[in-house]
C-alpha cells in the first residue's frame, strides 16, 4: 500500500484545499469527514465531488463519512489504511457558535481529539499535525502574538479546546513519543471559504443588497491569511516532525517546545489588516459598495490580532505571502461561479 496520509475534516474549508493539493502531488490521501449540517452540507459535497474528480487518474483518494467520537469507526479506519501521517482539521468551528452550543465543542474537539490521540499512538504514527487557532490567544493585548506568549486565559470555549488540544497533545509527545505539531491559524480565507466566516457573509449580504454586520463599531484588525499560504505551510510541515529540544530548559520552560518531539506554530499573514480596509477591498472586487450597520462587539471575540511567524519562518524557509486585494479577488471570483452554477 502507498504511503498514507488521513486527513480529517477533508469535506471542510482547509481540509478540502490541502486534500486537493496532496492528491495532485500523487500522496495517497484517506478523507474523513461526518458531513454534519453546522452550515450547508451541499457546500461540502460539492468539495468531495471535485477531490473525487481530480483523484481518478491515480486513485489516491478515499473517503470516509464518520464522525471522530465514532472510536469503534476510527479505529477501523486506522487498521484498514495504516496511515503514516495524520492531520487533523475536523472540528467544531466558531467562537459565536461555541457560547451557544458549548457541548458540541467538547464531544468533537475534546473527545474526537482524545481519540485520534489514541488511534496515532496504537498506529505508531510518524507524525500528527493538528489545528489550534490563534483564539488561543485569548485576552492577550500584546502584539504580535507569539508562540512563546502564554494563553492561559481563553474569551470563548472553543479557544479553550484548542489550547486543551495542545495540552493533550503533548501528554502523548512525552508519554508515548508521538512527534505531535500544533498549528495556530490566523483567520483562514479564500475560495470555498465556511458561509459563516466574515468574507462569505459579506459577500451574500453585498449582493443581496442588505447590510452587512460590522463588529466593535467597525475597530477590529486581523491577520488574514489566504487558503494557498496554508495549504503550502502544512504540506512543507508534513516530513519535518518534531524532535524533543535538548536545549529544553525546565526552569524557565518555552511553551511552543519541549524535552519531546512536540512543536507549536502560528501560520499567519504576519501583516494586520484593518476590518474596515478589508471591507474596501471586497467593495472594490464586487464593484458595488456595502450599507453598513455598525455593531458593539460580540462576546467571545477579540479586537485585534497579529501573527508572529519567526519560528514557522524558520522552521521551514516559507512565510505567507498572498495579499488581501489578491486574496479577496479569487474568493469573489469562485462565489460568483459557484453560486450561478446552482
Amino acid at each position: 500500500m502507498k504511503k498514507a496520509v488521513l486527513v480529517t475534516g477533508s469535506a471542510g474549508f482547509i481540509g478540502f484545499h490541502l486534500s486537493k493539493y496532496l492528491i495532485s502531488k500523487g500522496i495517497f490521501v484517506i478523507g474523513l469527514d461526518n458531513l454534519n449540517s453546522y452550515y450547508d452540507r451541499n457546500l461540502k459535497l460539492a468539495r468531495l465531488g471535485i477531490l473525487k474528480d481530480v483523484s481518478k487518474k491515480d486513485m489516491n483518494f478515499e473517503f470516509v463519512e464518520d464522525d471522530l467520537v465514532n472510536r469503534e469507526g476510527l479505529n477501523k479506519l486506522f487498521d484498514i489504511y495504516k496511515p503514516s501521517i495524520v492531520i487533523n482539521l475536523a472540528a467544531q468551528a466558531g467562537v459565536r457558535y461555541s457560547i451557544e452550543n458549548p457541548i458540541a465543542y467538547i464531544d468533537s474537539n475534546i473527545v474526537g481529539f482524545a481519540n485520534i490521540l489514541e488511534c496515532c499512538r496504537h498506529s505508531n504514527v510518524q507524525h500528527l499535525l493538528y489545528a489550534s487557532s490563534s483564539s488561543v490567544y485569548g485576552g492577550n493585548e500584546k502584539i504580535p502574538f507569539s508562540e512563546k506568549d502564554s494563553v492561559d486565559h481563553p474569551m470563548s470555549l472553543y479557544a479553550a479546546s484548542k489550547k486543551a488540544n495542545e495540552l493533550m497533545a503533548h501528554t502523548y509527545s512525552n508519554l508515548y513519543g508521538l512527534p505531535t505539531t500544533g498549528l495556530r491559524f490566523f483567520t483562514v480565507y479564500g475560495p470555498w471559504g465556511r458561509p459563516d466566516m466574515a468574507l462569505f457573509l459579506f459577500t451574500k449580504a453585498i449582493l443581496s443588497d442588505e447590510p452587512i454586520q460590522i463588529f466593535n463599531h467597525g475597530e477590529m484588525t486581523r491577520d488574514f491569511t489566504y487558503i494557498d499560504d496554508i495549504v503550502e505551510s502544512l504540506f512543507l510541515l508534513l516530513d519535518k516532525p518534531p524532535s524533543p529540544d535538548p536545549m529544553f530548559d525546565k526552569e524557565f520552560p518555552e511553551p511552543h517546545k519541549s524535552w519531546c518531539p512536540y512543536r507549536i506554530f502560528n501560520i499567519g499573514n504576519s501583516n494586520p489588516v484593518p476590518l474596515m480596509d478589508y471591507i474596501s477591498a471586497l467593495e472594490q472586487s464586487l464593484g458595488k459598495k456595502a450599507t453598513k450597520k455598525f455593531l458593539p462587539m460580540q462576546p467571545g471575540d477579540v479586537p485585534m490580532t497579529a501573527a508572529e511567524t519567526n519560528e514557522l519562518e524558520s522552521y521551514i524557509n516559507f512565510r505567507p505571502k498572498t495579499s488581501i486585494s489578491d486574496g479577496i479577488k479569487k474568493f469573489v471570483s469562485w462565489y460568483l461561479e459557484f453560486y450561478k452554477a446552482i
